[in-house]
């Protein structure tokens, strides 16, 4: 197990079918980085409760929209145009590593604001992964089994 959000991070998105199965959900309105950041707090124990799950919204919301939302439309938005256009794609290329760096900063906000939670505590995600997608249209149950599975190998 990673002790930072970041290594947990990617260690987990690099598993198979973890990519497919987060952007899926982004698509229905999960922000994955509160969804990576729900995972690593249910595979290291810490209880999941309303007051926890605010705190993380209250820390990734504004970031997200603010920043990552943002860098994410031009890079999406440039997508067709750099695919023939190599001085555009370079840009595009650029955005794309502002955006990842973007999403880290957010991780590390979250990891800090839950650094003093007690672990150990219960041994289930399923209540962490139901809070952080709490609210997406049309969430994808199968991309959430999907995720549990590839995530905890369970």
């Amino acid at each position: 197990m990673s002790s930072d959000l970041w290594s947990f991070s990617l260690t987990t998105y690099a598993r198979p079918g973890v990519e497919d199965a987060c952007l899926q959900l982004q698509s229905a309105g999960v922000n994955v980085c509160l969804l990576l950041c729900g995972l690593w707090l249910g595979d290291r124990g810490v209880a999941c409760n309303e007051q926890r799950l605010q705190l993380l919204r209250d820390v990734a919301e504004p970031w997200d929209a603010d920043v990552v939302r943002p860098l994410r439309a031009l890079r999406m938005q440039w997508k067709a145009v750099a695919k023939k256009d190599a001085e555009l794609n370079t840009l595009r290329e650029q955005v794309k590593t502002l955006e990842l760096e973007a999403e880290r900063h957010l991780l590390l906000r979250l990891e800090r604001s839950a650094q003093s939670w007690p672990q150990y505590e219960v041994t289930d995600l399923t209540v962490w992964l139901e809070g952080v997608t709490a609210g997406a249209v049309h969430l994808d149950r199968d991309a959430l089994h999907q995720l549990r599975v590839a995530a905890t190998g369970t």
